[in-house]
């Protein structure tokens, strides 16, 4: 399939240069979402060396709740499709996540921020930086609403 292809991909200056993939969760592809599992899709920006290469947006389609799947199978493997689905990353940011979830993505080896701010590109300029925060103690709080 991929026949040709695999010594053209990367050329060899850029080896060393420091890239990450980052999911954001996010309703309209601009603000962050309050609930990563609820999240009605993921705005997955790519960062190069501390500036924004590239950003795709991936609708939320794998999670359990987007999925509907409530009741007594919810739990099996709640969280096996996102942590699939977001593989390729290397962090993901939200404004709220259960605790198992943020647990499970810190024991895939996952960057877990989440966030007061409210606007994507801001979250995504300050990790690029160096200086988003994780804030887990905002984390759990989803369950009073």
């Amino acid at each position: 399939m991929d026949s040709g292809l695999s010594g053209a991909v990367a050329a060899p200056a850029t080896e060393a240069r420091h890239r990450v993939k980052v999911a954001i969760a996010s309703d309209d592809e601009k603000g962050i979402a309050e609930h990563f599992g609820r999240t009605k899709g993921f705005l997955v920006v790519e960062v190069v060396d501390g500036s924004v290469q590239s950003r795709i947006y991936r609708p939320n389609t794998f999670t359990g709740h987007a999925r509907g799947l409530e009741g007594a199978g919810h739990e099996v493997d709640r969280h096996g499709p996102i942590l699939a689905a977001l593989a390729d990353c290397q962090a993901v940011i939200s404004r709220g996540m259960g605790r198992r979830l943020y647990d499970d993505l810190k024991q895939a080896g996952v960057e877990v921020f989440i966030t007061r701010e409210t606007d994507a590109s801001t979250a995504v300029s300050l990790y690029a930086r160096g200086e988003l925060v994780d804030r887990p103690e905002l984390g759990c709080q989803h369950h009073h609403h």
